[in-house]
């Protein structure tokens, strides 16, 4: 990970204890980390709609053609397609760390914290 302190940061600073972050970066962060535990510790066995949401929302913010180029957009899908096939979890660090990267390269240029509120719909 090439951002790895700039991630610890925004853990201590903007993912709660729990539920959601205020944070674009914390909700980001926070649901990286919960798709990875999910794949590495229960095998994607709780997967569910609030996993789903989680890929959504991080597909939604990091598909930001302002931010990446071609080949970084291509990337993160292919990643986005590697999670979202939950049958066959991913337990690697690297495609986590990867997009933390990216979401760490998206605050830089969205000189963030942003702000957002919070998903009704998510319970994870």
């Amino acid at each position: 990970m090439k951002y790895f302190e700039e991630a610890k940061v925004i853990w201590k600073k903007y993912v709660p204890k729990s539920g959601q972050a205020e944070s674009v970066e914390g909700e980001l962060l926070r649901a990286i980390e919960k798709l990875r535990y999910e794949a590495q510790n229960n095998g994607n066995g709780n997967w569910d709609n609030g996993f789903e949401r989680f890929c959504t929302y991080l597909w939604e913010v990091l598909d930001d053609r302002d931010v990446f180029s071609y080949e970084v957009l291509q990337q993160i899908k292919k990643d986005f397609h590697t999670l979202r096939n939950y049958k066959k979890p991913y337990v690697k660090d690297d495609l986590y760390d990867r997009m933390t990267d990216r979401m760490i390269e998206w605050s830089f240029a969205n000189k963030g914290p942003v702000l957002r509120e919070n998903d009704p719909n998510q319970y994870r």
